[in-house]
């Protein structure tokens, strides 16, 4: 006599659900995916970015509650953002701006301090006026890099502003606790921004990882994406910072 069994289909609650995510530099890359995989975990999502037409793509895409149309680095444009947004929200993810790799030499005195204090303002800034909108236990999560923690020629500035943010995010997890800080640190991510840095040495650049990767493929914005919801969504990290370069800063 055989007895058959019935698979029993396991219900798996999402993970953001009734909980807003605000993507600061939402309109692509790593911040539209985030918001993706955000929304497919059951949050609601306000997107912002420079470009209003690319936003309102973007938002289409993935069916954001509320868009905002603004440069991040506008500190008068940021504090009414958050001014207008209704509360309460639960998590905040800054990926505006990017890298400038040049010789120090070649940087004036304006770029060499952007370069050195633009994220560390930003994340300052977006932590001054979201703070007071954020739950308990929701996380401002910030991006930086593990290819700027290396020495090189052409690199400038990049390593000193890529050391400066994980001291950074640790000390501000302690003022604006119990509302969480974390940082992705992030190798090549294959992203429009990757695209715009690299031009016409993008896929030599992509055949170089995968064959030199641990992981022998190329880190996705799909990738930090799903790193950056596992942080949302997991409330005992706050202060740390969290690599997600496919190995990269081991093989470089």
């Amino acid at each position: 006599m055989t007895t058959e069994t019935t698979p029993v289909s396991i219900q798996r609650e999402p993970e953001l659900a009734g909980q807003t995510v605000v993507v600061i530099g939402g309109s692509a890359g790593i911040g539209l995916e985030t918001a993706r995989r955000a929304r497919a975990e059951g949050a609601e999502v306000v997107l912002t970015g420079r470009n209003p037409d690319r936003l309102e793509q973007a938002a289409t895409e993935v069916g954001a509650q509320r868009t905002a149309a603004f440069d991040a680095n506008d500190t008068a444009s940021l504090a009414r953002f958050f001014q207008e947004l209704p509360t309460p929200i639960d998590h905040v993810l800054v990926t505006a701006g990017g890298p400038r790799y040049a010789p120090l030499l070649e940087m004036d005195s304006d770029e060499v301090r952007e370069q050195l204090s633009g994220h560390v303002m930003l994340g300052l800034e977006v932590a001054r006026n979201a703070a007071s909108k954020m739950r308990p236990g929701g996380t401002l999560l910030l991006m930086g890099g593990t290819g700027g923690r290396r020495i090189g020629h052409g690199l400038g500035i990049a390593s000193a502003a890529t050391a400066a943010l994980p001291p950074f995010t640790a000390a501000l997890a302690l003022e604006l606790a119990p509302v969480r800080v974390n940082l992705i640190a992030a190798g090549f991510v294959d992203t429009p921004l990757s695209a715009s840095l690299l031009g016409d040495r993008l896929d030599e650049r992509r055949n170089e990882l995968r064959a030199t990767l641990p992981i022998g493929r190329v880190v996705g914005p799909t990738d930090v994406a799903a790193l950056a919801v596992h942080i949302m969504s997991n409330t005992a990290l706050t202060g740390a910072t969290y690599d997600i370069d496919g190995g990269q800063q081991f093989v470089s």
